[in-house]
Formats: structure tokens, C-alpha cells, sequence
């Protein structure tokens, strides 16, 4: 049986929504929630339920993105197992949070974080910055909690808080990407399975496209990142993050 065609165009529309995402997310370590996000809030959706389908999706797409970094050799374990336990603890708390509250303050609150981290990977990528080192960076479980509720809370978020403060503190940027990546899928999972909980099954055709572009768009995007110079990927994350940051601050002041 045939879709019909209003329902076989919002499918399309979507799926390459959802390729063009993950090919930027699977490339730079962000932007894929956050451009769903964006398109459903645009759609009307209410935030809980916009974040609820993007996690949905998430928990696939990110799943087939992780794998191919890992395949690729971009991921390490030991770092993964460090931001994936309390990444999901933050999601599970972050979903009850967004189920019952508005989610714009959180925008706010990232706004200047964003913004700083933009700056100092601007500042790191145009002089050069310091060897990536092979040592795990400190902290790293405050800042998975963290980032499993920012992201759980507003859709998007988790690879801008991890990647951005991994690479910021000198980790190599393909290894962060590819390991931020997999554990997102984790996290993902944790969130989805909260939403399912408290709001149920998501909207229309907004899941299975976002699912089928992203999916086919992974493997493509961890190939880019391998390929990519860290400079290169560095001066990219950092022209991401500003404008997420800014974006986020005009959001939330609207």
C-alpha cells in the first residue's frame, strides 16, 4: 500500500531534513537535535514533544552514526563508558524535568556557556592551539550529566556541551566526535524510554523520516570527520557553536 501524497511528501521532507543533519552532526560532533528540534518547535509542537520525537530518532540514527565511528577507529572506550553512565542519568532526569516544565530557561542558561566555548575553539583553531593529547580529559562525568539534561530539556545540546569542552581541553577531535557519538545513542535511548512514559508515542511522519534520512546519512558523515583536518574541524565546531548559542539566546528571548 501506497502513502498518500501529503503524507509521503511530509515523510520526504523529513528524511532529508534528517540526512542533511546527521551529515553536519556526523561531520562537526552537533547539529543534528538541534535542527530537528528547531523544525518541529517551527511545526507548533509543544518542546516536551518535539524533544521526545528527536530522541526517538536519535536513538537510531545516533546508534548508526556511533557504529560507523567505530568501525572507523573514532571512538574511545574509556571515555565512552565515562560520558554515557551519568549522560544517562541526566537524560532520564532531564526528560521528567521538560515533560512538566517549560524549556526555555534552559536555552537561556546555555546561551553564554555556548558562547564562550565558541570562542575560545575560535581562538584555539586560528593559532593553532596545543598537541590533542591521548590522556582522557578530568571531569568528564559532571559534564555527561550535564549534557544528558540539556540535551534531554531542549532537544539538542549533548555534543555541543561534550565536544566543544572535550576539544576545548585538548582531546583529539575525531576521537571526541566519534565517541560522543555512541554515547549519545545511549543516552538517547535512556531519554526515549522516560518520554515514552510520560507522553507516549510521537508525531506523524516526523520520527520514521528523521530515522530513515539520518540513517542513511552516518556512515557518510563519520567518513567526513575521519578525512577532515582537526583545524579544519576545530574552526567548523567553533562557527556551530556560536551560532547555536546565538540562536538559543534569540529563542529564548522571543
Amino acid at each position: 500500500m501506497f502513502l498518500p501524497d501529503a503524507a509521503l511528501s511530509e515523510f520526504l521532507t523529513f528524511a532529508a531534513v534528517g540526512a542533511l543533519a546527521q551529515l553536519v552532526d556526523g561531520a562537526l560532533g552537533m547539529a543534528y537535535g538541534v535542527a530537528s528540534a528547531a523544525m518541529l518547535l517551527g511545526l507548533g509542537l509543544p518542546p516536551a514533544v518535539a524533544s521526545a520525537s528527536v530522541h526517538y530518532a536519535e536513538t537510531f540514527t545516533c546508534g548508526a552514526s556511533g557504529l560507523s565511528h567505530l568501525c572507523a577507529g573514532n571512538v574511545r572506550r574509556r571515555l565512552l563508558w565515562r560520558l554515557a553512565i551519568p549522560g544517562v542519568l541526566g537524560a532520564v532526569l532531564g526528560a521528567a524535568v521538560v515533560s512538566h516544565l517549560p524549556a526555555a530557561w534552559m536555552r537561556l542558561a546555555l546561551t553564554p556557556y555556548l558562547l564562550l566555548m565558541g570562542v575560545m575553539l575560535l581562538r584555539r583553531g586560528l593559532r593553532g592551539g596545543h598537541p590533542a593529547s591521548a590522556v582522557a580529559p578530568r571531569g568528564v562525568r559532571p559534564l555527561g550529566l550535564l549534557a544528558g539534561f540539556a540535551d534531554a530539556i531542549a532537544g539538542g545540546g549533548w555534543s555541543a556541551l561534550t565536544v566543544t569542552t572535550l576539544v576545548a581541553r585538548g582531546a583529539e577531535p575525531r576521537t571526541v566526535i566519534g565517541t560522543v557519538h555512541l554515547a549519545k545513542c545511549m543516552v538517547s535511548a535512556a531519554a526515549s524510554v522516560s518520554f515514552l512514559l510520560q507522553l507516549g508515542t510521537a508525531h506523524g511522519a516526523a520520527v520514521p523520516g528523521l530515522i530513515a534520512g539520518g540513517m542513511l546519512a552516518a556512515p557518510f558523515g563519520a567518513l567526513l570527520a575521519r578525512r577532515l583536518p582537526a583545524r579544519a574541524a576545530v574552526l567548523l565546531a567553533a562557527t556551530a557553536v556560536l551560532t547555536l548559542g546565538l540562536h538559543n539566546g534569540l529563542g529564548a528571548l522571543r
